[in-house]
């Protein structure tokens, strides 16, 4: 770990210490705003990405293009912001690379950065696994190919999640260093740009959606904006904190396969739960669980939900600093035991 822990003072030598910042605040918003503008504004530039009434943002060609065409944004603003980590920030290659996070990639980091995501979700997992009856699927090949060999699996949970943290996190955030914004500040103020990215879904809604009222689109939006800025929020900590690209695309797409946690209703069982219930036969004679259409799922598989989802909660709080800490980190948040 040594060269990893000089490489982290090297670059807190012209991240923290100098006595000018290389980029002025005003400077860094233009830059936010630009990246953001160029993540989205190529969406509705061509008639292969841009969807219509008759033409779906879920439609496969309208992913495909759209991938290809954000690859290609992400491609040129991550040469610009490296060009200008260099440049301005009088960093050598090595050092800037490692301020977009790209290196070094440290395995401990990415797990840590993991554990920490189940930790708050586990809930959800307990719901997903247990009640619903995932787990067993988890860990077959057939399961992940099924999920990533479509178009929309592809966009949520591979590219999605590349595209939107080497913008987002890996582009945006070098910027803010260069500045010498708070590390605070970083943390809560550039997601925003990320929050702001997701609000042209409501124009695509409203297209694919033209009976829906328009103020149920616009709170569907406001409430996409309110979770996607809380998510940048906790994906901006991790990326300061461990320095580690990697670590947040897997976050993101962790995040984006859990979905939103419960917060009302009870839970109900996909699969049959258990062994088969003496006494109930289907049609073919063979018992079975106990499964949604029985009515027979005990309250308490739902108070079990609650309770872990307040456990993942209180625990995700007393671990966030202990698994992020990292020699890797880019920034001091001046709390004791930080790199």
């Amino acid at each position: 770990m040594a060269p990893v822990g000089i490489l982290a003072r090297l670059k807190s030598l012209y991240t923290k210490h100098q006595d000018e910042p290389s980029l002025s605040v005003y400077t860094v918003a233009l830059f936010s705003v630009a990246l953001t503008l160029l993540y989205v504004v190529p969406f509705y530039l061509s008639p292969a990405t841009r969807p219509s009434p008759s033409l779906s943002r879920d439609a496969p060609s309208v992913i495909r293009a759209r991938i290809r065409t954000v690859t290609g944004s992400c491609f040129v603003c991550s040469l610009v912001v490296l060009w200008l980590v260099v440049d301005k920030g009088g960093s050598s290659l090595s050092a800037a690379l490692s301020l977009l996070g790209w290196w070094p990639i440290d395995l401990g980091d990415i797990l840590r950065s993991l554990l920490l995501t189940a930790i708050l979700f586990i809930g959800p997992l307990y719901e997903r696994g247990i009640v619903e009856g995932e787990w067993r699927s988890w860990f077959r090949r057939a399961k992940w190919s099924e999920s990533l060999g479509g178009w929309i699996g592809w966009r949520n949970y591979v590219a999605g999640p590349i595209t939107e943290e080497v913008m987002f996190r890996s582009a945006i955030i070098p910027l803010h260093i260069l500045a010498h914004i708070s590390p605070g500040r970083i943390t809560f103020l550039s997601p925003l740009y990320f929050g702001i990215a997701h609000i042209h879904h409501f124009y695509e809604f409203r297209l694919t959606h033209p009976d829906t009222p328009a103020l149920a689109a616009l709170l569907r939006s406001l409430f996409q904006f309110g979770y996607t800025t809380i998510f940048g929020w906790f994906a901006t900590f991790v990326y300061l904190r461990t320095g580690s690209l990697p670590a947040v695309i897997l976050v993101h797409s962790f995040c984006n396969w859990c979905g939103l946690p419960r917060f009302w209703g009870r839970v109900e069982a996909g699969e049959p739960l258990g062994p088969p219930v003496r006494g109930k036969e289907d049609e073919d004679g063979k018992g079975r669980g106990v499964s949604v259409g029985d009515g027979e799922l005990s309250v308490w598989w739902t108070v079990v939900y609650y309770v872990l989802l307040v456990v993942g909660a209180v625990g995700f709080a007393w671990t966030l600093w202990p698994l992020t800490e990292s020699y890797n980190a880019l920034v001091d948040f001046g709390r004791k035991g930080v790199k």
